[in-house]
């Protein structure tokens, strides 16, 4: 096992799976001379040569088609989208070429592409470009979303979305590129769809997924102190999702909050609630919880972001609530 960036074992994972398979590129806005923008790509221009990876001009719904057109004719792309904010511009090659390829030629063609870039907040860059993307691209027929939360995964990952032959959105956070993690030696590859248990426990569950992972821990963390016992699951892909894991979790522990940053409305969080509520009712002692962000478009302001987003205090109150440990 190694410690490595979240970064670094993204280049890792890329340029593996570049080594192998020679029919894998990457491109996008500044990935090869200037290393990327969030320094992913760094030195990868060095070794596999501007055929492999390229530059684009700023103008996401020309290169995300060029990716399209060459995963159609016996290519993987990877695609990067400096963040997903600007994937609005190309969402029209996504969701209405890449994601619905196979099906529209009837098999004929597949679209064995990743797209991937960062989502989300990041700190103060305000409303047009802190938007959490995860439940528009899942929910679209045809593709794969997958979020990881830390290194190991992030790798494991990305290395199982290149050889995926469908479209694979891949989605990570500018505020954890630089975070640190234990990644195995040699190669290794996670499958998708499949979450994990990070925390065990038994008296709430807690699902989360991406950078949202980190206040869910943190959460279970303070509550342990508390002497009330967390299990707490990272999705890891929210299309699809292993319902069954949570399903089994909330089974045990009768109890369920999903910490997750995005709007409210039809939110991966609203789906993992109706599921459970139709697969395991009887085993729930409380209602299901959420743990959004707000229902506005995010502000600039540092007091307003941090009123916006999820913290560890409100996952506890949530935690609280449905375990009916109200103070008098």
């Amino acid at each position: 096992m190694r410690e490595i960036q979240f970064r670094e074992a993204l280049r890792e994972a890329m340029s593996e799976e570049m080594r192998r398979d020679e029919s894998i590129f990457l491109m996008g806005e500044e990935v090869a001379q200037y290393n990327g923008a969030y320094k992913v790509s760094q030195g990868m221009l060095d070794e596999f040569g501007a055929k492999r990876v390229i530059d684009t001009p700023i103008a996401e719904l020309g290169f995300a088609g060029i990716g399209v057109g060459a995963s159609m004719n016996g290519l993987r792309p990877i695609i990067e989208f400096m963040t997903f904010n600007f994937s609005l511009v190309a969402i029209d090659q996504v969701i209405n070429s890449a994601a619905k390829m196979k099906s529209m030629s009837g098999g004929h063609f597949g679209c064995p592409i990743v797209f991937r870039g960062p989502t989300a907040s990041a700190g103060m860059l305000s409303s047009q470009h802190s938007q959490a993307f995860e439940s528009w691209y899942a929910n679209c027929p045809g593709l794969k979303v997958i979020v990881p939360s830390n290194p190991a995964d992030a790798k494991g990952l990305l290395k199982s979305a290149i050889r995926d032959n469908d479209p694979v959105i891949f989605m990570e956070s500018e505020q954890m590129y630089g975070d640190k993690g234990l990644v195995p030696d040699g190669e290794y590859l996670m499958p998708i769809g499949v979450a994990d248990i990070k925390r065990a426990g038994t008296d709430v569950t807690i699902v989360s997924f991406g950078k949202m992972m980190k206040i869910a821990l943190k959460a279970a963390e303070e509550l342990a102190a508390e002497n009330i016992s967390a299990e707490v699951i990272d999705l890891r892909t929210v299309r699809p999702i292993d319902y069954a894991t949570v399903i089994n979790s909330v089974k045990k522990t009768n109890r369920l909050v999903i910490v997750e940053e995005s709007w409210p409305l039809a939110a991966i969080a609203t789906e993992v609630a109706f599921k459970v509520q139709r697969e395991a009712f009887d085993y729930l002692d409380a209602p299901v919880l959420r743990v959004m962000g707000g229902d506005v478009p995010l502000p600039y302001a540092p007091t307003l972001i941090e009123a916006y987003l999820p913290n560890p205090a409100r996952v506890i109150k949530a935690v609280k609530d449905v375990m009916y440990l109200h103070k008098a």
